[in-house]
């Protein structure tokens, strides 16, 4: 019985080394796609239209903020904590512009609103929301690191891709004000 349960552990030991061997790995496989979105994010870093944003809690964690509104008008406006409910409008997309995902079709809460806390999203997500009140309008960028890594989410949400953002955070749901 030893030898059989031997025997059987060496195969998969085998198969799984060959098979290793054989096939890409995520990161060989993606190394064109991942190069292409690093290559564009530097660009927009580059060009000044954003604001570099780091997270409080992990400065090597970042995004590309530009906001679309007057932020003087909205300073005073509520901003959420890592554990708000936020109720945000958003539309995403690919480095390229290729449509990955949107709010419009969300019907609950209400129409075209995505809620959820804060810290049940990606980082990138969480940096972002943290760094807006309520009534900002933004176009956010997340790098791979801060969005889904090298998990492929969709057929068209790639490992090592890029995230843009277009959000709008209306509210903070159930805040009340002392």
């Amino acid at each position: 019985m030893k030898k059989f349960f031997y025997t059987v552990f060496m195969a998969v030991v085998a198969i799984t080394m060959l098979d290793s061997c054989l096939g890409k790995n995520v990161e060989d496989e993606y190394k064109d796609w991942r190069q292409k979105n690093d290559e564009w994010f530097e660009k927009q870093v580059e060009s000044g239209q954003y604001k570099v944003v780091v997270a409080s809690w992990d400065p090597s964690a970042l995004v590309l903020m530009r906001w679309h509104n007057d932020t003087m008008q909205t300073r005073d406006n509520l901003k959420p904590l890592i554990t708000s409910t936020t109720d945000v409008r958003y539309k995403l997309a690919l480095y390229d512009g290729t449509p990955v995902d949107s709010s419009t079709n969300l019907s609950t809460p209400g129409d075209g609103i995505y809620r959820s806390m804060v810290n049940e999203n990606v980082e990138g997500w969480m940096i972002a929301l943290t760094h807006m009140h309520v009534g900002d309008s933004c176009t956010v960028i997340i790098p791979y690191q801060q969005g889904y890594g090298s998990t492929k989410r969709s057929s068209t949400l790639l490992p090592y891709s890029t995230l843009k953002f277009d959000v709008r955070l209306v509210d903070i749901y159930k805040y009340k004000a002392n």
